[in-house]
């Protein structure tokens, strides 16, 4: 394990909870065994860790993020995406090929959907020549979580959501059968219907969607 992450074992450990892990397993369709240690537990330990230790330079995040994915529990795959997520403004376009590799690894929504938003929304947002250029790689890509990672960057960006694109990444997979992808379209059209309404009852009055991405869209708009 990395150095940094090495004074979180012992707290992690007293603070494992086996019927909690359980469950947490089961909830997660078995993705990776647990310690057991619920979200705001987890992250107070977190934060007692680098109000002691300091954030970690960003050289070291690789290293980090990588460490943390070589743990089996799924706790040490959260603290590396809240890592990222923290210093997500300090990270430019030299650290996607680590983001697609974390998102790529061990993938299920939980990990997937915060770094699609708290981090490569943040990098490209603050680096809009990338834009094109990744959202590309990653809407024709065959790995479906990187499909998703490409409907849902923007799901923070309100205003400044590049409104064609999204409905341009929305109809290359609005027939895919995945339930994930279906819920992702949903959500990212509910996510900008905050901003502008009319444009999404528009996009989904024209566009054939799944029912249950047209009910995640307009679930806030109406018809």
């Amino acid at each position: 394990m990395h150095s940094y992450l090495a004074p979180l074992t012992d707290p992690f450990r007293r603070a494992a909870d086996p019927a909690n892990a359980a469950a947490m397993q089961r909830y997660m369709k078995d993705i990776a065994p647990f310690v057991g240690l619920k979200t705001p537990q987890r992250r107070a330990l977190l934060k007692a860790h680098i109000d002691t230790y300091g954030l970690p330079p960003v050289a070291e995040l690789s290293g980090i993020c990588r460490s943390a994915f070589a743990q089996q529990e799924r706790e040490w795959h959260y603290c590396a995406v809240d890592l990222l997520s923290r210093m997500a403004k300090k990270l430019g376009p030299e650290h996607l090929p680590l983001i697609e590799e974390i998102i790529t690894t061990k993938s299920w929504w939980d990990t997937v959907d915060l770094l699609a938003s708290n981090v490569v929304g943040v990098v490209l947002k603050r680096h809009p020549a990338e834009i094109v250029p990744w959202n590309e790689r990653w809407i024709v890509s065959p790995d479906m979580w990187l499909n998703r990672t490409a409907i849902l960057f923007q799901l923070k960006w309100k205003a400044d959501t590049d409104a064609d694109l999204l409905f341009a990444n929305i109809r290359r997979h609005a027939a895919h059968k995945d339930f994930f992808i279906r819920k992702a379209i949903g959500w990212a059209l509910r996510a900008f219907a905050y901003t502008d309404p009319d444009q999404v009852r528009d996009f989904v009055a024209r566009q054939p969607l799944a029912p249950l991405s047209q009910r995640e869209a307009l679930r806030n708009v109406g018809h």
